[in-house]
């Protein structure tokens, strides 16, 4: 795949001022509308102190802290300046503000609204142009940015937290002495800094707060990447309101959200892991580092379901006729890009034989045992972490719900249902506790970008500036998304690493990794150099963090280790590899038989293989130059390919296409519109082979599902097909 990259298009910038102010909690409240692809509502954020001048939870991103306070001058206590405009373009009357900027290219919104610091620094946002400073211009107002895209803001307000009834049994704001503004952001703060042990309070508070009357529109403005809000008269961030609720509409055309239809044909939704993650979902902070809690509200007709990724197992409430409510929260601090949400007409799918209730039953112990702590042995954030929890470390399968369309009942029974309680046990058995108290798991359309899923392991976020702002390299480009060579050495390294090690000294660390750093952001050479310090010094084998980083991330191609282990399995197979070697030996044979077998001759009688070993035993037959067709007929016909998992079919369809195997063409056809994202490769592979037919067959394919299919994919298969 031939990538062509420029960081002014391919950069994907994260514009929010996290330095300067945090999202603690977010409250949505939104109605969700299939006629109109619209999901629309509000949004209220509550803010905590900015982290600029916090200890950050890593070596490295105290470096970058360090780096960006060298290179800028911008202080918190200081005020910033938004730029000199007409009175009209940040009117809150204005409505849809977006008109001011729409219509310019990106380059023009970025260096001409005033708000970016255009000075050229050593760093990668600046080259880029997507530095969001905000520095000095002449106003003395704090301007606020948040990141957001492709988003129809209506208004912004403050609001009046002071006019919640009850909250001072929560907050110790001296109201007799503050002014009316001071008094709402101390009780922002104090509510905030509520203890785990009232979590449910501390919820609860944030619903009344956010259902409380605004005190005053705000100005904003908004342009292809950002939302940027301020007040007259707050010049710093501690004068800005805490509290804000913003009222906007998603965007058909959005990034964050698909519209499509699930494998039944009707309609969903879904948020789908896409390069741009929740900012076209609802204004956020998008750097990981501005982790926050969430709870929201959401409505749909009465015939659709709701998931989120909240803790509690939500169940619909009756609103208006033909209308249901769906409420979810979570109280783990966690990144903003990890919210999700799907609404479609799921069916929940439940064991024909049902298991004991310790599988499918929430059990809420005394609170009294529910809430004992055990601070000491977690070193995140407050939140009720289970960690602290002795019943929750003893729960091998935590309590699970399976969605899907009804037509896919019989597969899920088949495939799937009897694997979830196993699975849940071994995670438990080598990673000790689990992290959250259930899970809700979601058979997705065809269309889901399935590769887009490790979207938040980008290869480097450019420099940091003082606001905060920086951006993931090349973040945008589409076809970065289908280079999984990186995830692959990543794979291989943590295979060498156990096999290096010693399976027990590698998955003993692994669960004490699991127990120190859950609930916190941990980079890569943070984990490889607690796993090196963990083991003897004279038991290293000579690793070190800076050679494995070196051979194995740095490196282009296949690491050294990898391949003298790969020559060396090769020269004895063993184990389940080494069947696959002797049936592979076998299918050669055969592809050099003359098609017309002997009288007498013993037929060849080929082994039961395991989905991994048929992919495995594709794989090597796709180095071989030709097979014949016979060849090909009698393998799809002893494994029943066209039955297999994705995988597999993945393998077969290339077989098919390198060796212009005709009569299996619709089953080729079938996976590029059943597997839309691993199907993408295909399409190269039908393009490439110039042959005529298999060209027809991949525009004929793209032209069926080019409406559906996720935008990253659809441009990548677009650029290859014209």
């Amino acid at each position: 795949m031939d990538i062509k990259l420029d960081p002014s298009r391919d950069d994907l910038p994260l514009m929010a001022n996290t330095s300067h102010m945090l999202v603690k909690h977010y409250v949505l409240d939104l109605d969700v509308d299939f006629g109109s692809r619209v999901i629309e509502g509000t949004i209220v954020l509550f803010f905590g102190d900015g982290n600029r001048f916090k200890k950050q939870s890593s070596a490295t991103q105290e470096t970058f802290q360090m780096e960006s306070e060298e290179d800028c001058t911008f202080g918190t206590a200081e005020p910033c300046d938004v730029p000199e405009m007409d009175a009209s373009t940040y009117s809150p009357q204005m409505g849809y503000s977006e008109l001011a900027i729409c219509g310019k290219g990106d380059q023009d919104a970025f260096n001409n609204d005033g708000n970016h610091d255009n000075q050229e620094h050593d760093s990668e946002i600046s080259s880029s142009k997507y530095c969001c400073d905000t520095g000095n211009h002449g106003r003395k107002d704090f301007l606020l940015v948040l990141d957001c895209c492709d988003l129809s803001v209506l208004k912004v307000e403050e609001v009046d937290v002071a006019a919640v009834p009850g909250l001072e049994r929560f907050t110790k704001a001296p109201e007799l002495t503050a002014t009316p503004e001071k008094l709402r952001r101390e009780i922002v703060c104090d509510l905030v800094a509520l203890p785990a042990d009232g979590w449910r309070e501390q919820l609860d508070c944030y619903t009344r707060c956010s259902q409380a009357p605004g005190c005053g529109e705000l100005f904003f403005d908004i342009d292809s990447w950002s939302l940027q809000i301020r007040k007259t008269g707050a010049q710093t961030a501690a004068d800005f309101p805490h509290a804000i609720r913003i009222w906007y509409k998603t965007k058909p055309e959005g990034q964050s959200v698909t519209w499509t239809s699930d494998q039944s044909g009707r309609p969903c939704v879904y948020t789908m892991g896409s390069p741009i993650n929740n900012r076209a979902l609802f204004p956020c902070q998008e750097p990981p580092i501005a982790m926050s809690t969430w709870q929201a509200t959401v409505r749909a007709a009465a015939s659709f379901v709701v998931l989120m990724s909240g803790e509690n197992s939500a169940k619909p409430t009756p609103l208006q006729e033909g209308c249901m409510s769906w409420y979810y929260y979570v109280t783990m601090p966690m990144p903003a890009s990890t919210f999700t949400i799907a609404v479609g007409y799921w069916t929940e799918m439940k064991p024909r034989t049902s298991p004991s209730g310790d599988l499918v039953t929430e059990h809420h112990l005394p609170l009294s045992k529910a809430d004992s702590r055990y601070a000491e042995t977690c070193s995140h954030v407050e939140y009720p972490c289970r960690f602290q929890n002795a019943s929750a470390a003893t729960q091998d399968i935590i309590p699970y719900r399976v969605f899907a369309p009804l037509c896919l009942e019989g597969a899920c029974q088949e495939a799937l249902l009897w694997l979830i309680p196993p699975c849940l046990s071994a995670a438990h058995s080598v990673l000790g506790t689990h992290p959250f108290s259930r899970l809700d798991i979601l058979i997705v359309p065809a269309n889901f970008p399935s590769l887009g899923m490790a979207r938040p392991n980008k290869e480097e976020t450019g420099h940091v500036s003082a606001s905060g702002a920086s951006v993931v390299k090349y973040g945008l480009n589409p076809e970065k998304g289908f280079m999984q060579v990186h995830y692959l050495k990543g794979y291989f390294l943590l295979r060498f690493l156990a096999r290096t090690l010693g399976r027990e000294t590698y998955f003993s660390f692994l669960r004490k990794f699991v127990h120190l750093c859950h609930g916190q952001l941990i980079l890569s050479q943070d984990f490889l150099q607690m796993l090196l310090e963990s083991i003897p010094e004279d038991k290293r084998l000579g690793l070190s963090v800076e050679n494995i980083v070196r051979d194995w991330l740095e490196c282009s191609g296949i690491p050294k280790a990898l391949r003298e282990e790969r020559e060396a399995a090769d020269r004895v197979p063993t184990g389940l590899a080494g069947r696959v070697g002797s049936e592979v030996a076998k299918w050669i044979r055969v592809n050099r038989r003359p098609r017309k077998r002997k009288r007498g001759k013993q037929e060849v009688v080929f082994e039961k293989l395991s989905p991994d070993q048929i992919i495995l035993l594709l794989e090597y037959l796709l180095e071989q130059k030709t097979l014949s067709h016979q060849t090909l007929q009698r393998l799809q016909q002893t494994y029943c390919l066209q039955e297999q998992d994705a995988e597999v079919r993945h393998r077969w369809c290339e077989l098919v296409i390198k060796h212009k195997y005709t009569k299996a063409y619709e089953q080729v056809a079938r996976f590029l519109q059943e597997d839309q994202a691993m199907g993408v490769y295909l399409y190269g592979e039908l393009m490439v082979s110039e042959d005529a037919r298999q060209q027809q067959l991949a525009h004929r394919c793209f032209e069926l599902v080019k409406e559906h299919m996720d935008r990253a994919s659809a441009q990548v298969v677009s650029e290859m097909l014209f």
